[in-house]
């Protein structure tokens, strides 16, 4: 038989830097014939197939072919905030030996609070090249199933955490940077280091009967609101593979939604690359007949999944494909599109024939200093100050500190979900204890607890102290997948604590610890608590960014990501109410329509430092529609640049008189721009400034483009309208500037429609809305 001068062929996958090719017997196959193009050596291995191999290949823990020697392969690997244990990904031990461990960075909520985007950048590309060490090792798969992108919508949503906040134009951003270092950059998308997953599509932020869910937003949100981090994630930065969710969206499962996967996604959007594939969540097949009673049978809910375009089935349904092409459901033909595919994805990794340029990444490449000083400073970027009366940063006069609450001593608590295994785990005790000499630690309560036994101690030890630490606020026994909360009140009974602290300490300072806000009232009003920080889920070296901060050693500058609604918000909304829009009898949901007065607003974050501000260059007083048009020439009208704002941010001093950096948040509003209502502000630009020294100025450039100022109509179509425009520079509005547009409207980017009706080859039956 013909080897194509294959020699001494392996007999084990040894990954990619050798090649599925390099192994016998599957090196005889055409796939292996270099001289053939990517597409006939698929088709060729598709060919060599049969019907019950092809569909074993359609599930995560694909089958491979012993016949073929096609090895085994195992789709589902996750990285969220580092390499992740998951089916995929294996882990050595003891910790200390080759791949049993890697690089743990905080929580994604927590480093977008940074609003740093190099910085998002820079830790993909340390998570994506640790992804495919592991996976040159046979310790990880090539595939990883992040980032989650669905907008952090509702305050009890409990997966947030895992997002990068409630703002879609603050997510996109976050994605624009995150999936080019993950994949290996933009130049060559059919060479990525590793395939990266945009999940969830689509209108997927609830965890209650989440696998049976039908979420109908108005196309109006749809267009400007759900979807918009995947248009940017699969048109503007060419991610590798998307992730169909558990709901339904207009009745119809999003795994079987022949507009989200075709119109949109794949025509809309040009997911159409021969190595652009689609997973479902896991199970979320299955759910289509189990859960949303859409079809008949499993053997239908995996034909009507394959037929609108889901090539992967996180699961086991799609083994019933055999049964769904006999019954003439779907076809060989199909079966045969999602193989095809998936192998184009494969060879977009080097997976067959190892020449990848990322195939020599190593152990050496993994958990290097500059990984771990990037962990730490990715912690330290995204603390946020929430409330502070001159108490931080902490004096050099204190010695005796009580360190007290349920995360006083976290060490995993720091990594939230989705994690693996860290290098080490530098908990907030530990830190503390290295810095000050007398450092008395007392639990005091649970996360969520009712037990007071450990107040008296607690208290005891804030009396004797010249400060205490209260550490504390949710965790994942809290908000996790699966599990939204049903509060937004501080869990247990800390806040009881923390009012006896308050009454017994010289000076008491809390740390806020979790991805979903809870409300801060009581602590924000109470004189006798005197700084307040939100700490997020930090990671592996999360003990000492919080010791440097409260230090001093290091500026605190981060913004919070999300609102920080009321107690009572949860109350007067269902978490089922998808509309963004407030109306006579609903308050509204983000910052951006949002009616009533919210305990800390989005992108609020103060400094140990003072800062003036002035305008370096302004937009021009008017512009006309029509030449922002005709003189853009991008692809997409939407991304074309309008103009760049520059303000020039100055360090005054302070109390502290400390250095710092200094986030630039830009606003934009109008009051007769489209039609009503009107947004009270929208997030269109921004950027860190880094180190500006007491005295010093720094000139930060907030680009804008023509999609940053568009605003969907009811279609779901972003619109440019006439009227007149505010600019403002951060929450406070310390700097404003006015421009006009004139003419007539005019679209800058379609969403869509839907077709009056989609050809099942099944009965249906669409699901009426979930209400709660």
């Amino acid at each position: 038989m013909n080897l194509y001068q294959i020699t001494n062929p392996q007999t084990q996958n040894s990954g990619s830097s050798v090649g599925a090719c390099s192994l016998a017997p599957l090196c005889a196959n055409k796939v292996c014939d270099k001289s053939l193009p990517i597409e006939d050596r698929v088709a060729g291995l598709i060919s060599s197939l049969t019907l019950e191999e092809k569909v074993s290949n359609l599930v995560d823990s694909a089958a491979g072919s012993l016949r073929l020697g096609l090895m085994p392969y195992e789709w589902w690997s996750e990285a969220l905030h580092g390499v992740a244990e998951s089916p995929g990904v294996s882990f050595n031990s003891p910790n200390g030996s080759d791949f049993s461990y890697a690089t743990s960075f905080p929580m994604p909520i927590l480093m977008s609070a940074a609003f740093d985007d190099p910085l998002i950048n820079a830790v993909a590309s340390v998570v994506g090249k640790e992804a495919r060490a592991f996976a040159n090792n046979g310790h990880a798969g090539f595939d990883f199933w992040t980032p989650n992108i669905n907008p952090f919508r509702d305050p009890r949503w409990g997966r947030g955490l895992e997002t990068p906040g409630e703002d879609a134009f603050h997510v996109q951003r976050y994605i624009e940077n995150l999936i080019p270092g993950l994949q290996g950059g933009l130049d060559d998308p059919s060479q990525k280091q590793i395939i990266a997953t945009c999940k969830h599509y689509a209108v997927y932020d609830i965890e209650t009967n989440r696998t049976s869910n039908n979420l109908d937003p108005t196309q109006q949100d749809l267009g400007e609101y759900y979807l918009a981090p995947f248009k940017t994630c699969v048109r503007d930065v060419a991610v590798g593979s998307v992730m169909c969710a558990y709901n339904a969206v207009d009745g119809i499962p999003s795994c079987a939604s022949e507009y989200l996967l075709q119109d949109v996604l794949r025509e809309a959007w040009n997911f159409s690359s021969p190595y652009n594939y689609v997973t479902s969540d896991c199970d979320a097949i299955g759910n289509i007949y189990n859960s949303h009673h859409f079809v008949d049978s499993n053997d239908a809910g995996a034909a009507v999944a394959l037929n609108a375009g889901t090539d992967l089935d996180c699961g086991t349904t799609y083994l019933n494909l055999n049964a769904s092409v006999a019954m003439n459901q779907t076809t060989v033909a199909n079966v045969d599109r999602a193989l095809t595919r998936l192998y184009n994805a494969l060879f977009s990794i080097g997976y067959f024939d190892g020449n990848s340029p990322f195939g020599s990444l190593n152990w050496s490449d993994v958990s290097t200093p500059a990984s771990q000083s990037l962990a730490y400073e990715a912690a330290v970027e995204g603390m946020t100050l929430l409330k502070n009366d001159g108490t931080l940063p902490v004096s050099k006069n204190v010695s005796k500190v009580a360190v007290i609450g349920p995360w006083a001593n976290a060490t995993t608590q720091m990594q939230g979900n989705y994690e693996g295994v860290a290098p080490y785990l530098n908990s907030p005790l530990e830190a503390f204890q290295s810095h000050w000499a007398n450092v008395q630690y007392v639990n005091g309560t649970g996360i969520n607890s009712t037990d007071t036994s450990g107040f008296a101690a607690a208290v005891a030890a804030a009396k004797s102290a010249d400060l205490t630490i209260y550490l504390g606020g949710i965790d994942t026994t809290i908000e996790a997948e699966g599990m939204d909360r049903t509060s937004i009140v501080w869990p247990g009974n800390q806040l009881d604590l923390i009012g006896q602290l308050a009454n017994s300490s010289k000076a008491l300072v809390v740390v806020q610890f979790g991805g979903g806000q809870v409300d801060d009232t009581a602590i924000l009003s109470n004189k006798q608590v005197n700084s307040l920080v939100w700490g997020g889920y930090p990671g592996q070296d999360g003990g000492y960014a919080i010791l440097d901060v409260l230090t001093g050693t290091k500026s605190i500058a981060g913004r919070l990501p999300v609102t920080q609604y009321p107690a009572n918000y949860t109350s007067a909304v269902t978490k089922y109410e998808m509309d963004l829009r407030p109306n006579s009898s609903y308050p509204g949901r983000t910052y951006k329509w949002y009616t009533g007065t919210p305990i800390i607003p989005f992108g609020y974050g103060l400094h140990y430092t003072n800062f003036s501000f002035s305008w370096s260059s302004t937009p021009q007083p008017s512009y006309d529609i029509s030449s922002l048009i005709s003189a853009s020439t991008t692809t997409y009208k939407d991304t074309a640049p309008f103009t760049t704002v520059t303000a020039s941010i100055t360090n005054a001093g302070g109390l502290a008189n400390l250095g710092s950096d200094y986030v630039a948040l830009l606003f934009l509003s109008t009051s007769n721009a489209g039609p009503a209502p009107y947004p009270n502000k929208s997030l269109v630009s921004y950027a860190r400034a880094h180190d500006i020294a007491v005295g010093s100025s720094q000139t930060v450039n907030l680009p804008l483009t023509l999609g940053s100022l568009a605003r969907a109509d009811e279609n779901g179509d972003l619109v440019l309208y006439p009227g007149e425009y505010v600019l403002e520079l951060d929450v406070d509005a310390k700097l404003r500037v006015e421009f006009a547009l004139t003419g007539s409207a005019a679209v800058v980017d379609a969403l869509p429609r839907r077709a009056g009706s989609y050809n099942f080859t099944v009965p249906v039956y669409p699901q009426g809305p979930t209400s709660g």
